[in-house]
């Protein structure tokens, strides 16, 4: 058994294997909010036992180098999710700094696919903005959890299911 990660930053050549995108609002450049990945990324290696290295897509970049153009950006995000096996979506809803409006379009397209799984967390400071994203979800069997490490741990079920 393993516990390594191969975190792929955004744009990044996307590699095969077991793997979890974490989508989900990102913080913006000059703005003074923490990015909620790294303790995904944290919970993810202290959860992942599987043979082989997790593969963890990140759509921010390695070391703030922001994209240069806006389409190599968005197309890399529709590649990675793609190939992800697992699309972990965590919504700290917040309209002032994490609004996530580009996640609201990025879940309505992945939550058919059977990889989707929602993780809102109930204290956020806009919850009532995640309600719909919950009922949808629930009507098409999206596992729907409230903290991290349970959106961690359903990720991760769907990775376990998909590979063994």
């Amino acid at each position: 058994m393993s516990s390594a990660l191969n975190v792929v930053w955004a744009r990044e050549p996307i590699p095969t294997g077991p793997s979890v995108f974490l989508a989900g609002p990102t913080p913006r450049a000059g703005r003074e909010v923490p990015s909620w990945r790294p303790a995904a990324v944290e919970a993810l290696a202290q959860r992942w036992t599987g043979p082989e290295p997790l593969i963890v897509f990140t759509p921010e970049s390695r070391g703030g180098k922001r994209a240069a153009h806006y389409d190599d950006q968005v197309d890399w995000e529709i590649s990675a999710r793609a190939t992800a096996t697992a699309i972990l979506f965590w919504i700290p809803r917040d309209l002032r700094t994490l609004p996530g409006f580009t996640t609201n379009v990025e879940f309505g397209l992945d939550v058919g696919t059977g990889r989707a799984v929602l993780g809102c967390p109930p204290d956020c400071p806009n919850p009532e903005r995640n309600r719909y994203l919950i009922y949808v979800a629930r009507r098409h069997g999206v596992p729907v959890c409230e903290t991290l490490e349970d959106t961690v741990a359903a990720a991760l079920a769907l990775v376990t299911a998909q590979t063994t």
